[in-house]
């Protein structure tokens, strides 16, 4: 499938600052296609993958008002690894079926494909023609996430052990956004650098 504008794949672990750089792009006039909230909807009240969950899962991962317990799943997916990838098989086509939706409706410009699977997937990878990785070091990651969530170490730490590694994102990356021991105005030039090399490259 043919897109008429720029997909830029951004990535980055929990407590990286992700959601902080995509917000920058938005402000420099990217669009943002954030793929966690096309998850989380499918998975809401009445959302289309609830179903799908129920005849995998059991009733007693839906709630009263018939969207997945997600407090359940987490706990389940973190105690049966097998339970994840029977998630992700019900939930991944439903937001690359809406990811590509949304992408063949935008007119040329830059659309900011907000995937945190993207290490992990060479499937999503396909569907980027670049990728940006917003990085800091583990322990920063899990200060932040302690700070932001009020969880506790355990739970932060089990959460990056999940995710891909530091070490995998940066090897994919065609550019690295680094948000160790910056400001906010720092990051920012950072990006909006970057932004300025990228519509020169792609002549936006």
């Amino acid at each position: 499938m043919k897109h008429p504008c720029v997909r830029l794949g951004l990535t980055g672990g929990i407590g990286s600052g992700k959601s902080t750089v995509a917000a920058l792009l938005v402000e420099f006039g990217a669009t943002l296609i954030d793929a966690d909230a096309i998850s989380r909807a499918s998975t809401a009240a009445g959302g289309s993958a609830i179903e799908a969950v129920r005849a995998a899962f059991g009733d007693e991962f839906i709630t009263a008002d018939q969207a997945m317990d997600r407090d359940r799943m987490r706990a389940r997916i973190f105690a049966d690894p097998t339970a994840r990838a029977k998630l992700e098989a019900i939930i991944h086509p439903i937001v690359r079926a809406e990811i590509d939706q949304q992408l063949a409706a935008l007119p040329r410009g830059v659309a900011v494909l907000d995937l945190p699977l993207l290490a992990e997937s060479s499937a999503w990878r396909e569907r980027c023609d670049l990728i940006w990785v917003v990085d800091c070091a583990p322990e920063t990651q899990i200060r932040r996430v302690m700070q932001r969530n009020g969880w506790p170490r355990s739970q932060v730490e089990a959460v990056l052990a999940a995710q891909a590694s530091r070490e995998q994102r940066l090897a994919i990356a065609d550019c690295v956004i680094d948000n160790e021991g910056v400001t906010l105005a720092e990051l920012g030039a950072q990006v909006r650098q970057q932004w300025q090399q990228l519509s020169q490259r792609f002549g936006l």
